[in-house]
This record gives structure tokens, sequence and C-alpha cells, in this order.
């Protein structure tokens, strides 16, 4: 595995343990962290948030990533389950670090 590669798997289990101590700790999940897989749905029968849930998940990863989060972040499709929401963590981080210059 390659330099590249083996940091891109860092980064995306590392954003992957922090959404899932979010889910735990802020939105109260009654889940360990190894139980919350990156498929889960975050609505319905998965996780069973709310669109209330959904507000303060967004606020709870806007300041653990110090990262702007904007309302139409909201969209079924971005917050449709824990994988997707480690995606749009870091899109956001490569488009912050694009915008500072940073690699």
């Amino acid at each position: 595995m390659d330099d590249a590669l083996a940091l891109r798997i860092r980064r995306r289990e590392d954003v992957l343990g922090r959404v899932r101590g979010i889910l735990i700790e802020r939105l109260h999940v009654d889940r360990g962290p190894d139980e919350i897989d990156p498929e889960t749905p975050l609505f319905g029968t998965g996780l069973g948030l709310d669109s209330v849930d959904a507000v303060e998940l967004l606020v709870s990863l806007g300041d653990a990533f110090q990262l702007p989060f904007a309302e139409e972040t909201l969209g079924k499709m971005r917050l449709r389950t824990v994988g997707t929401l480690v995606d749009l963590v870091l899109a956001r981080q490569a488009e912050a670090a694009a915008a500072r210059g940073a690699p």
C-alpha cells in the first residue's frame, strides 16, 4: 500500500471514530462505537435520529472539526448513513485545505 492511500485510510478511520463519538456522546445513541457500522442509516430503523438530531449533529460536527456546515447539508443524501456523514466531513476538510492552499 502506498503512503497516500495509507494516509487516506487513517484520515477516514479518524473521522469515523470521532463521528461515532459524537453520535454516542452528543446525540445519546445507545450503542458502542464498534456497533455503529459505516453503513448504518442515521434515521428511521438505523440509529433512529430525527430532524432535531440532524441539526444538533451538524452543529456538533462543526464544533468538533472546526468546519462550516450550511443548512443545505441537511439533504437526505448527505446524511443518509454514518459513512456518508464521514464522506461529508472529509469533503469539507478537503475544501478547507484547498482554500488555505494546503495539500
